[in-house]
């Protein structure tokens, strides 16, 4: 099967995450693209991220009914911080069968270089660079620099010798962010089309839970 991998904290997850791995599924033709929220993010403030569990209710809300989504509860069976390099390490452990295609950001891709075994990722999965603005024109610049070794396939597209690919790929530009999402629900103000339905009603629901990590609600 090809499996992409999208990855975060999902502190909370928002409509650009799922249209992210929506495109990214039709457009590689991917058997299914699963979201995989990090236990514990390793450049994130944990006092400030949503419980594990209630994050994992927030995807599983957010990408109900769409076809080839799923959602991976994988990291909360390891202890410590969730690095990338490990995620895929269990990916190609329990299936090695499997073609993945780890999927991210132009401008996450572009630092790569400082995360825990960041330029070793793409021996473990291709990887799927989607558009993000001015950050695109740097790819190129930052795949020769770390990867001389890869070989251009035609415009956005570099294959590694092992046979995986680094990719760029254009995608719709739904600038939305976490930060602004909880500044938002803080101030009681309409989530719609920011968050799936779902997202947005179960952030009201468990608003008691939410509360002690993002900050008290504004108003009444």
């Amino acid at each position: 099967m090809k499996i992409g991998i999208l990855g975060g904290s999902f502190n909370p997850v928002h409509t650009g995450h799922v249209r992210m791995a929506v495109e990214v599924l039709e457009q590689l033709g991917l058997d299914r693209v699963e979201l995989v929220p990090a236990s514990e993010p390793p450049h994130k403030r944990v006092e400030d991220v949503l419980p594990f569990d209630l994050r994992m209710a927030l995807v599983r809300r957010a990408i109900a009914d769409i076809p080839g989504l799923g959602a991976n509860p994988l990291e909360a069976e390891r202890p410590g911080p969730s690095f990338t390099c490990d995620t895929l390490t269990c990916y190609r452990t329990q299936a090695p069968e499997n073609e993945l295609h780890f999927i991210l950001g132009a401008s996450t891709f572009l630092e790569l270089h400082n995360w825990h075994h960041g330029l070793e990722i793409p021996a473990l999965a291709s990887l799927v660079v989607v558009n993000r603005w001015e950050a695109a024109d740097n790819v190129a610049g930052f795949v020769t620099e770390h990867w001389p070794e890869a070989a251009s396939e035609g415009a956005g597209l570099w294959r590694l010798p092992g046979g995986n690919a680094i990719r760029l790929l254009d995608t719709p530009r739904l600038d939305i962010k976490g930060g602004q999402i909880r500044t938002r629900w803080l101030d009681r103000r309409n989530l719609s089309l920011l968050v799936p339905d779902g997202v947005r009603d179960l952030l009201e629901e468990r608003a008691d839970e939410i509360e002690p990590h993002w900050g008290e609600r504004r108003g009444a």
